[in-house]
């Protein structure tokens, strides 16, 4: 993808985050994730039924790199299945990592392709996704609408 583009999509979910700000209703598993050595903190709540996410939310503070992620995330999983979610979450850390991925799985999340070779912004992009795998693993432990 071509460096502009990138950029570009990263600024979008940036200045106008989709699935931004969080609602009261307790039939959200909700998680938090931080990052020690920067500011970002992310908190976020999904609506899990019949193993399916049927929506999402995130909020914090954070930087460029972190709060996009977050947006591109919520947006590749809002209506997903649990399974489908998990193989993102894989395919996005592998991407990271510089290992073998599924560049069509992940959709605009392709954007950080390169965010592997920066490791002091790898954990910024990566932050929403591991609280998405703390709602994953919940819900995996103790089943739907458990807080």
């Amino acid at each position: 993808m071509d460096q502009n583009i990138k950029r570009s999509l990263i600024l979008d979910h940036y200045q106008e985050p989709r699935n931004r700000g969080l609602i009261e209703d307790d039939s959200y598993i909700k998680s938090n994730t931080n990052n020690e050595s920067c500011i970002d903190e992310i908190d976020l709540m999904a609506k899990v039924e019949d193993g399916k996410i049927k929506d999402i939310r995130f909020d914090g503070e954070a930087c460029a790199i972190c709060t996009s992620s977050a947006s591109i995330m919520t947006d590749l999983v809002k209506g997903k299945t649990l399974t489908e979610a998990k193989k993102k979450i894989i395919n996005f850390s592998n991407m990271l990592e510089e290992k073998e991925y599924d560049k069509e799985i992940l959709e605009e999340a392709v954007v950080y392709d390169d965010i592997g070779r920066q490791p002091s912004r790898k954990k910024c992009a990566l932050l929403p996704w591991w609280g998405l795998e703390k709602i994953i693993r919940e819900v995996e432990e103790n089943g739907e609408n458990k807080s």
